[in-house]
């Protein structure tokens, strides 16, 4: 007789939830940043509880479902677990609970080299925007390193943080070269994250771009690059808000999340990158974007429960 309970309701959420942790999170964190700290709470304690509900789902696929955990594993969808967990810990760093969000650094790293890998080794040819997946998890680690680095002055981590933030730029290349830019006009939403990709190594380099660490030339090609990053992301915000609205897509995919995550990601590295960067003028156009990003939140969750409540109707009927 197995010991391992069976599962729940939760088993029907598939690896892409997860960008809704990493959306959630995100808005949490810039939020904070503008000042809005009760509704920051709101939205860590959201994403808090998701991310438990999909760690339970993730721990019982490995112990129980190793066939699907398999299945799932290979999909740059499996790559939101540790892109989330970074997210969180992140935010609860700001907070103070450095010894948390040092854990679930832990953890993030403990699972990125193999579902990395796993990714990378099932690539093809044309991949949608989930490609892009494997510069996020991995600049979700420079981002959460470098947030560690400074609060507990721990250079290494700001060493370990830079090496991280090199290899999610060759990852970005690496994606893009196999992105289908169909995508771009006929995507589910995962399409976003070629922008949400550069945004979050953006914010990483703005991190690192504030350490002590690197004076001189350094600091100034940290800057440099941090700020291509920042304005390519901009470009492709336009570009894909463009197609969006030229073929909108309004039916409810789970993948939606991954558009929401993008669009707070972005108004976070403005806010982010604006002060050691020198460049005050990102502030007003981070918190624009910011709510921008609530409304596609609260619009992503209202288009879900209405999709849901259909489905229950048209379950219910003889």
């Amino acid at each position: 007789m197995s010991i391992v309970p069976g599962p729940g309701w939760w088993a029907g959420l598939p690896p892409a939830a997860g960008a809704a942790v990493m959306a959630t999170g995100i808005l949490s964190v810039a939020l904070h940043q503008t000042g809005h700290d009760t509704l920051s709470l709101v939205a860590l304690a959201l994403a808090l509880v998701l991310w438990l509900v999909l760690a339970f789902d993730f721990a019982f696929r490995l112990l129980a479902d190793r066939g699907r955990f398999r299945a799932e594993a290979d999909t740059p969808a499996a790559l939101t677990a540790v892109a989330a967990t970074t997210v969180i810990g992140t935010r609860l760093s700001l907070l103070g609970w450095q010894s948390v969000a040092a854990a679930l650094l832990l953890l993030a790293a403990v699972l990125w080299p193999g579902l990395l890998l796993n990714v990378l080794a099932h690539w093809r040819r044309r991949m949608p925007g989930g490609a892009f997946l494997g510069c996020v998890a991995t600049q979700g680690l420079a981002v959460l390193a470098a947030t560690l680095a400074a609060a507990c002055r721990a250079d290494w981590l700001a060493w370990a943080a830079l090496a991280a933030f090199c290899l999610g730029l060759v990852l970005y290349v690496a994606a893009f070269l196999r992105f289908d830019l169909h995508e771009v006009v006929g995507g589910a939403g995962d399409h976003w994250v070629a922008g949400g990709a550069l945004s979050i190594s953006a914010l990483a380099g703005s991190k690192l771009t504030a350490s002590p660490v690197w004076t001189g030339s350094a600091h100034g090609a940290l800057r440099m690059v941090t700020l291509v990053a920042l304005a390519l992301s901009l470009v492709w915000y336009v570009v894909l808000l463009a197609a969006e609205l030229r073929h909108p897509r309004p039916r409810y995919d789970i993948r939606r999340w991954a558009t929401v995550f993008p669009l707070g990601m972005t108004a976070t590295a403005c806010l982010s990158v604006a002060d050691p960067a020198g460049l005050p003028w990102l502030v007003p156009l981070g918190k624009v974007l910011l709510w921008i990003a609530v409304g596609a939140w609260l619009l992503t969750v209202a288009v879900l429960l209405s999709s849901a409540a259909t489905a229950r109707r048209t379950a219910g009927r003889p």
